[in-house]
């Protein structure tokens, strides 16, 4: 039988502005270890710590600009581009121009998984 989900459960974002992250499936709204789908949208300047993450994300820019910073250099995703980052690799995301995006993360995001930096 399927499932509705009613409503995200917002979430505590990292980094060095207040950034809106509205999880829809995933360990805290509907208590699925599997997968994490979210909502984010985040202001212009904001950034948070480098990580090495054991799960891949999937994210599908709607508006703005992400960069995903990685060892080689940066990536700018703009809006109608997607960009995967795989587990065990290192990671920055920020939104220099501000962005809203969908991320989904196999498996589920966790504080426990994500391995961020300071």
């Amino acid at each position: 039988m399927p499932i509705l989900i009613s409503h995200p459960t917002r979430i505590q974002a990292a980094g060095t502005k207040p950034k809106l992250i509205d999880e829809y499936i995933g360990r805290v709204n509907s208590k699925s270890p599997a997968v994490s789908v979210a909502h984010m949208r985040s202001p212009e300047g904001w950034s948070e710590p480098g990580q090495t993450p054991e799960f891949d994300e999937y994210t599908i820019v709607l508006k703005g600009v992400l960069r995903v910073a990685h060892k080689s250099g940066h990536v700018e995703v703009r809006a109608g581009q997607a960009v995967i980052a795989h587990r065990g690799e290192w990671v920055q995301y920020s939104t220099p121009e501000g962005a809203e995006y969908i991320a989904i993360c196999l498996p589920a995001f966790s504080p426990e998984t994500v391995h961020r930096e300071g």
